[in-house]
């Protein structure tokens, strides 16, 4: 093997955008109200970059990276580089780049926004690229090229960093209007020498590498896919005015397109090494390593926050050390996926603040691996030690196990994780119980979270509103929002869920085996931040936690209120969960204490119980091989939350913007009474998909996208809602919304959910005359 010419460094692929407290979210939110201008946003997107670049060198990263700042969504900002700006956002962008750019992300009253999905595996959401035969791209170089001169004047390295051209393709979809089986793949040819320009533009500029992002080389892919990433690298390392260019792959194992990368004329590859993608190690050598080549070996954890097993990293880095020509030390992935910094997490107990890393500390780990690597592991002796304790310490503390918890899960037996009666005889007692009308209107579950009920829950941790007070402000809410729903016309009601602070935060602060954080925010889309807890021990449920807000909405009206949980995959998806036991135990545990809740739920008196589980689908292995055993413990575990009731309590779940084609099966195999998903950025695309699986059961496909602004007109959401009846049959399809609308404004709701009820009635009149 080559002796390797560069002594080991530190970097990064990525880093969170946000800033310490949320300064960009305030900006860009204030831009959208008019209280901000675009000079003062830009002004505060530089200074975060600024700030991030030179943590990032205090730390001892050697080279920054460049361009994956966002104001709202990396794919978004790859879709504005290439100009592939949809026809009917032209005119907006044409006038206005930036109000143009965030009419793309969100929208307007008169046009629809792009669609959103998940990025992978992961809860961070992207906005697709719509493509079709008549695109045409044109190079626009202006982002990377300014962000990357920021990052030289200020003294960093810089690499700058592009979604690459086939992960760009093989997110894209057809663009409206166009035939559903066209192949985005199939503008390759277009889209090479828009790619080729850019990088022109940055070896211009003064960039020495230039970083590609193809995550979606993990994934299992045609030969005919992996013939055309052979062709991009080949024919982008043929050019003569350009970076070195570096091929980041992330999330899982590489597989046959690590043959494709080792042998193209690329200098640079990132390869994966946690988790599943540990195989790359094996998988690389078998290739015969990547002689001539730069590797950046990603063996600190980027997606998850527990601190990494230092000397287990050391070693799998010794081993790369002969397979390529130079070895660099980097986070598995962009540090995007985990919060900032978990030394201002001081209400934590001091020990188990030492089990976390957050994306601070995964870069000072990162860089204290390369200088063991690169100095010898004497040099770091004193924090190899550090480190086993701490990881001794997590091991054997008695946060991590509830030997209670443990026998209760053994003792469970498959029956536990069935309704005794099918559906059949489920659906006809259910409407007995119910009398619904045709298509029946309902909401997701929760209601606008207003800045007033968010200062409320401030004043209750600041101690200047005591428990009582909010409880009777929370009360106040609570019948604001029935009266409202019973006004409105809607047909199952909500409580609107004001007292909750998250979907997966509020039931992790009453279950034992969490912990919740202070200033944990991760990007979920574009501004909306989530604070995901971390789940560190084994789970059960001290005491009921959603029964008496359920039984005070329910008093309130004659209408059923439905029961609002949280499913068992979500809890874990939408957490940092344990990485010393397998998924599927944590998810059994979790889904024990659910049941617990379902069934008090139903003594309660509650007729219909919706247990969401949104994050079914983004969970999914990416390799199609490990699929079938996670979604046999994933099904498993909801139907192990929902198995305990009546044949007449009717149980719905909730998923949202995801690609459904791959867990049909799966979402057949919740035995769900009622799943509402995702349609109105689809255009009903899932309620076909459901009725050529041939689903049994109930289906409500939003005909209201709540993650835009613009407020849908009748007229929209009854031809959405005509869209699903040419799908699912009458008696099976609901009306609702796509998702909650906590995120939402109270005018626009109102408006929105007057157009979805006037829809359902004028579609029942035209079904019934």
């Amino acid at each position: 093997m080559t002796t390797r010419s560069t002594a080991p460094q530190a970097t990064v692929y990525g880093y969170p955008r946000q800033g310490p407290n949320r300064e960009l979210k305030k900006a860009v939110e204030g831009y959208w109200a008019g209280r901000v201008d675009a000079d003062a946003l830009h002004a505060t997107a530089a200074g975060l970059r600024r700030n991030t670049w030179r943590r990032l060198t205090e730390a001892g990263v050697t080279e920054v990276p460049t361009g994956d700042f966002s104001l709202y969504d990396h794919m978004l900002d790859a879709t504005v580089a290439v100009g592939a700006i949809p026809p009917r956002h032209r005119a907006a962008v044409d006038a206005d780049p930036l109000a143009g750019y965030f009419a793309m992300a969100r929208g307007t009253q008169d046009v629809a926004p792009l669609e959103m999905t998940k990025w992978f595996d992961t809860n961070y959401h992207y906005l697709v690229p719509e493509l079709g035969p008549d695109t045409v791209f044109a190079a626009n170089p202006a982002k990377a090229v300014a962000e990357l001169r920021e990052a030289v004047v200020l003294g960093h390295r810089a690499r700058p960093v592009l979604v690459g051209p086939l992960t760009y393709l093989l997110l894209a979809k057809p663009a409206p209007g166009v035939a559903a089986d066209f192949q985005p793949i199939t503008l390759l040819d277009r889209l090479l020498p828009v790619y080729a320009e850019l990088l022109a533009e940055l070896w211009t500029a003064g960039a020495d590498w230039v970083q590609l992002d193809e995550p979606a080389l993990v994934q299992d892919r045609t030969p005919a896919e992996l013939g055309a990433a052979a062709r991009v690298y080949r024919e982008l390392g043929a050019l003569t005015e350009r970076p070195k260019l570096l091929v980041a792959s992330y999330f899982d194992r590489a597989g046959e397109a690590l043959k494709v990368l080792a042998k193209s004329p690329v200098e640079g590859v990132g390869l994966d090494f946690t988790g599943p993608a540990a195989a790359n190690l094996a998988e690389l050598a078998a290739v015969g390593g990547l002689p001539g080549k730069r590797l950046i070996a990603g063996v600190v954890d980027g997606r998850n926050v527990w601190i990494n097993d230092l000397e287990q990293s050391l070693g799998t880095l010794a081993t790369l050390l002969g397979l390529a020509d130079r070895v660099d030390v980097a986070p598995s992935c962009s540090l995007l996926h985990v919060p900032l910094d978990s030394d201002r997490e001081r209400d934590l107990d001091p020990q188990i603040s030492r089990w976390l890393a957050f994306a601070e500390q995964k870069t000072a780990e990162v860089t204290l691996l390369a200088r063991g690597l690169r100095e010898g592991t004497d040099t770091i002796a004193a924090d190899l030690a550090a480190n086993r304790a701490d990881l001794a310490s997590r091991a054997g503390s008695a946060v991590t196990r509830d030997p209670a918890v443990r026998a209760r899960v053994a003792a469970t037996t498959a029956e536990d994780g069935r309704r005794p009666q099918p559906y059949a005889e489920r659906t006809v007692a259910q409407r007995a119980r119910l009398r619904l009308p045709l298509l029946p209107t309902t909401t997701i579950g929760s209601f606008p979270q207003t800045t007033e009920l968010r200062t409320a829950r401030a004043d209750l941790r600041a101690g200047r509103l005591d428990q009582a007070g909010y409880r009777d402000r929370m009360e106040s809410e609570v019948r604001e929002v029935i009266a409202y729903q019973e006004k409105a016309g809607l047909d199952v009601l909500v409580h609107g869920e004001p007292e909750r602070n998250d979907m997966v935060q509020y039931f992790a602060e009453q279950l034992t085996g969490y912990l919740a954080t202070r200033h944990g925010w991760v990007q979920s889309y574009g501004t909306r931040y989530v604070r995901p807890p971390v789940l560190a021990g084994d789970i059960s449920r001290p005491a009921p936690m959603t029964v008496d807000w359920f039984r005070y909405a329910q008093e309130l009206t004659d209408r059923p209120v439905k029961g609002m949980l949280t499913g068992p995959v979500t809890m874990l998806a939408w957490s940092f969960v344990r990485d010393d036991q397998p998924l599927g135990d944590t998810a059994r545990q979790v889904a024990l204490a659910l049941r617990d809740e379902v069934t008090d739920l139903e003594a309660a008196g509650a007729a219909v119980i919706q247990v969401d589980e949104p994050a079914l689908r983004e969970t999914l292995p990416l390799r199609t091989a490990d699929r079938p055993a996670y979604l046999a413990w994933a099904t498993e575990a909801f139907r192990l939350s929902t198995s305990g009731v009546r044949a007449d309590t009717q149980i719905h779940t909730h998923m949202c913007y995801a690609e459904f084609g791959a867990i049909m099966t799966a979402i057949d195999e919740l035995d769900a009474d009622v799943i509402s998903l995702e349609a109105a950025r689809s255009h009903m695309e899932v309620a076909h998909e459901l009725a050529e699986a041939g689903y049994p059961r109930e289906v409500g496909p939003g005909v209201y996208d709540i993650h835009s602004p613009r407020v849908p007109s009748t007229a929209e959401a009854a031809d959405l809602l005509r869209a699903g009846l040419a799908a699912i049959p009458a008696d099976r399809l609901w009306v609702n919304p796509d998702c909650g609308l906590k995120t939402r404004g109270w005018p626009e709701t109102r408006a929105s959910l007057d157009s979805l009820v006037a829809a359902a009635h004028l579609v029942r009149a035209e079904l019934t005359d």
